[in-house]
């Protein structure tokens, strides 16, 4: 029998929920409340499609042809995405992460972003999942046990439905003020105020939507930002974020393997291509720790 390719499987259960978290990545591959699944399945034999549920570290999204200036000196980093010419993802996407902790209902991963081409600075990564009464509360810790200020910005990549409903007929709504124009790399060129296009404030059918967008101006409630996916009888997935989480990337997709429609819901610290632009990249000094943490809820 073949390997799995996202590596090994770990499984959690409290009560009423449950979650399937993987090795390669430390990606959520799964997450149940109930009878009602809230991540996409994939078969068991193909590797994580589409960035499925993985950490984004040292940043989310895309590096502009994989180059940035650090402190003066340019840097070149691998382009990973080689139809649109950018280093895409971050660093962790493929990588294996060790078990630090596990109980039934909890799971801690570790990696290391190691010095490399681009990237010279040496970061130990944490990722905790854990299980609540109605989803699930992720903790990142990133560590910078280098030499150097270490640029960093983090996100996620996981995707979301409520299954017992074809994802085209859930409503999305992201409550945002503005939203990122983007150019033929799919890199931000102008933060403008939201247009009939982008204006989610309001929630707008899945199925009618296309979109591979980046949102800022996220309100902020008990020190959180938001954004919901709603079904017709009013039962409603919030994906929140605290602290140090700014934006959030929404992708529909009808590419993502045995699903006709899939939409991921993306918190980040930092828009694509901050290592250039600098918006929202935070710099840890040697021993200097950044804690984030965000969840996924069903309600209703």
């Amino acid at each position: 029998m073949a390997a799995d390719p996202t590596g090994t499987r770990f499984a959690l259960r409290a009560a009423d929920v449950s979650a399937e978290i993987t090795e390669v990545g430390a990606a959520l591959r799964a997450l149940r409340v109930g009878s009602v699944d809230l991540v996409p399945d994939y078969p068991d034999d193909a590797p994580t499609p589409a960035a499925s549920g993985i950490v984004l570290v040292p940043w989310p999204n895309r590096v502009r042809d994989g180059r940035w200036e650090d402190d003066g000196e340019l840097r070149q980093l691998a382009i990973t995405e080689p139809k649109l010419g950018n280093a895409s993802h971050g660093l962790l996407r493929f990588a294996s992460y060790r078990v630090e902790e596990q109980t039934d209902a909890a799971l801690t991963l570790r990696a290391d972003v190691v010095p490399q081409t681009g990237y010279p600075y040496h970061l130990a990564t944490r990722v905790t999942y854990r299980l609540g009464e109605r989803g699930i509360r992720v903790t990142h810790e990133i560590t910078n046990i280098g030499d150097g200020d270490a640029p960093v910005a983090l996100g996620t990549h996981p995707y979301f439905r409520i299954s017992d409903v074809d994802t085209a007929d859930l409503s999305l709504q992201v409550e945002a003020r503005t939203w990122f124009r983007l150019d033929d790399q799919s890199i931000p060129v102008a933060e403008e105020s939201l247009d009939d296009e982008h204006d989610l404030r309001t929630p707008r059918r899945v199925g009618d939507l296309s979109l591979d967008v980046a949102f800022a101006g996220l309100p902020r409630r008990d020190g959180r930002i938001h954004a919901h996916l709603i079904a017709p009888d009013g039962r409603r997935l919030t994906v929140w974020a605290g602290e140090g989480f700014e934006y959030v990337q929404v992708f529909t997709t009808d590419r993502f393997p045995g699903h006709d429609l899939a939409v991921a819901i993306e918190p980040m610290t930092a828009p694509a291509d901050a290592f250039n632009s600098g918006r929202s990249l935070r710099r840890l000094a040697p021993g200097e720790s950044w804690t984030l943490e965000w969840g996924a809820d069903l309600v209703g």
